[in-house]
């Protein structure tokens, strides 16, 4: 009887550690939480506010390089504003970014000089600004369109 009961127990300690392990499938779809610690508003011609969002501020080499990498859940009024120390021509890329996200360049006067809208999630294409921009505004794709954000405008933060 007892090496029946050893048996299953042993049965019980390999269940409990194969249900405790990692599963592919369940490998954090939460991902990475960000701190909402600024707003962007983007204006339209006349310099009215059209669209306010909560951002997270990437101004560090590490936070830029980060981005929205790992991050799976962004709400629909929160983005990422980068800033850099300089305005110059920039390329991002979506490697490691599981949603697609409107790319916003933005220069030193704070106009919107390009928009790429709706990038493809975990793409390693290169996403160039086109112009010189010292600001990047990322927010969820389609965002831009919903909000008629264009070319041209400018932002406030």
């Amino acid at each position: 009887m007892n090496s029946y009961i050893s048996v299953f127990i042993a049965f019980i300690f390999i269940f409990l550690i194969f249900s405790c392990g990692n599963d592919d499938d369940s490998r954090g779809t939460t991902g990475r939480s960000l701190d909402f610690v600024t707003e962007v508003h983007f204006l339209n011609t006349a310099g009215d506010t059209i669209s306010t969002i909560r951002a997270a501020v990437a101004d560090t080499e590490n936070k830029r390089n980060l981005g929205l990498m790992n991050v799976y859940e962004l709400p629909s009024d929160a983005g990422m504003l980068f800033i850099f120390d300089n305005e110059e021509a920039r390329s991002f890329w979506m490697a490691n970014t599981p949603l697609p996200l409107d790319i916003i360049y933005i220069n030193r006067d704070r106009e919107i000089v390009r928009i790429h809208q709706n990038t493809t999630p975990f793409s390693e294409q290169q996403i160039p600004s086109g112009q010189p921009a010292r600001y990047v505004v990322e927010v969820n794709g389609g965002y831009t369109i919903n909000h008629d954000i264009r070319e041209g405008m400018h932002v406030d933060f």
